[in-house]
């Protein structure tokens, strides 16, 4: 599994968005107002996201110590993550930054659409409700590629060398 290209997923978006914005060119007025309950919801993934890359990159790159310090007679060692569980929350980022990129048009399509209604209550309140479910998502691509770049797998001192200029591959 490749990591998530940032170019793919702002294509995405933009397409997404256009695809949305012609639709609601012509149905929009017989849609129902839209629910607030997504921003909330995509920030409390991103954030879930975000802290699970730090806890990953903090155990994935941690170093043993050679010596005995005042906190580690207090907390326990960590266990080295199981790399089946890495793989499945890299997968999770993947997939997190795929969907939140489809939701980011979506909403990014409906604000576009509704800019040129403000005078109007209803497209106004859809406008500020779109205009956040975009951010949020925006905010959980973010988060997802976090996730997806703290499972990576740290460089060794050989990988280094491996990767100059001249240097054998055999």
């Amino acid at each position: 599994m490749k990591p998530s290209r940032p170019l793919f997923l702002v294509a995405l978006v933009v397409v997404i968005g256009v695809i949305t914005w012609a639709v609601l060119r012509s149905a929009y007025l017989s849609l129902p107002p839209l629910p607030w309950t997504a921003v909330p919801t995509l920030l409390l993934l991103a954030l879930g996201e975000a802290f699970t890359g730090l806890n990953v990159l903090r155990r994935i790159r941690r170093k043993p110590s050679s010596g005995r310090s005042a906190d580690s007679a207090r907390k326990p060692a960590q266990k080295p993550l199981d790399p089946l569980a890495v793989a499945r929350l890299a997968a999770l980022g993947k997939a997190s930054a795929h969907s939140a990129a489809v939701i980011a048009g979506v909403f990014g399509g409906f604000a576009v659409s509704l800019s040129a209604s403000l005078e109007k209550s209803t497209p106004r309140h859809d406008f500020f409700v779109s205009g956040g479910t975009f951010l949020a998502a925006v905010v959980l691509v973010a988060a997802a590629f976090f996730l997806e770049y703290a499972c990576r797998v740290p460089k060794g001192p050989d990988d280094e060398h491996r990767d100059q200029p001249g240097a054998s591959r055999a």
